[in-house]
């Protein structure tokens, strides 16, 4: 969008024709006179219509230059403060286990609905800075925060089972979303820890993780993904085992109670996205928003017409007189 800060300075634009119509000619006595004048002087001097329409250019420029033409670009939204918010997937072999049903009476495995799930709670967090942990045989960081929502969602729709292992390091996966917030300014940090199973792997204890957390401030929500109940099939029969029968629910309910969170179960689809509707009205949406509009001053383009018009209405000065 284009604007002129200073738009009154175009009421200087007449300024010159009144200072012609009114003021007096300056008369200059004549030194000599000469009964007949030399050759050439009686000729007609040159049509001074350019130079008027120069210097009008001129002074138009220069006018243009000081009402400050300024172009702004598309408003840019920025949250003055923001929530870090880390999630910690688990990735370990169990959660190829397809004992999550949709509302539509399918069986798809548990990643698979967290990843769903998961994909439009990081999409309503807009003004949050987003980061993803994966953790199996190792805890490591997939994605650094960032306030880009749909490099986390890629980033998570990439995740595979396998990628690092099949147990299951919680302690580490903890451990590094805690070290990530190191140089977070955040006022408000989280970790959503999302796990089916017990801590089996990786050199960090989950409690000691969580004790760190709590002296950094980090509040943990955790969250038990797996049915209490599937059908299995066998060559003669069908029998009711209880799939999440390693779940460390007590382990994960006593890492959400130190560091002021909370612990969910979540058994199926409808459950899972039930939990993140309620971890999102806990944690809040910032909606404090600030608008900055890029701008560039234009002043010097005309500001530079006009002084190469001078110059060229000094040069015609020089040569006709």
């Amino acid at each position: 969008m284009f604007e002129f800060s200073w738009l009154w300075a175009w009421l200087l634009l007449p300024l010159p024709f009144l200072v012609y119509r009114f003021s007096k000619p300056a008369v200059q006595p004549v030194a000599i006179r000469l009964p007949k004048l030399p050759d050439g002087i009686g000729q007609q001097q040159p049509d001074t219509r350019w130079r008027k329409a120069i210097m009008a250019i001129a002074w138009c420029c220069l006018l243009g230059a000081l009402a400050r033409p300024v172009w702004y670009g598309d408003p840019i939204e920025i949250n003055p403060e923001h929530r870090d918010m880390l999630l910690a997937v688990d990735l370990s072999g169990s959660m190829s286990i397809e004992d999550m049903v949709t509302s539509g009476g399918d069986n798809i495995d548990r990643l698979t609905a967290v990843k769903q799930v998961l994909n439009d709670f990081i999409g309503k967090r807009k003004g949050d800075r987003l980061g993803l942990v994966l953790f199996a045989n190792h805890g490591y960081l997939q994605t650094p925060l960032t306030f880009d929502r749909n490099t986390v969602q890629e980033q998570l729709g990439r995740t595979v089972l396998g990628l690092i292992g099949q147990s299951t390091a919680i302690g580490e996966g903890l451990g590094i979303a805690t070290k990530t917030f190191i140089d977070s300014e955040a006022p408000q940090r989280v970790i959503i820890l999302l796990s089916d199973g017990a801590n089996t792997a990786g050199v960090i204890d989950p409690v000691e993780a969580a004790e760190l957390a709590a002296r950094s401030n980090v509040t943990i929500y955790t969250v038990g993904i797996g049915a209490e109940e599937m059908q299995q099939r066998s060559f003669f029969s069908t029998r009711t085992i209880n799939p999440s029968q390693d779940l460390d629910e007590k382990m994960l309910a006593n890492i959400a109670n130190m560091t002021g969170g909370q612990y969910f179960r979540a058994r199926n689809p409808q459950e899972l996205e039930n939990i993140y509707q309620l971890i999102d009205q806990m944690e809040p949406i910032n909606t404090a928003q600030q608008t900055w509009r890029p701008r560039q001053e234009l002043f010097r383009y005309p500001l530079a017409i006009a002084l190469l018009f001078s110059l060229i209405i000094a040069i015609m000065r020089r040569r006709h007189g």
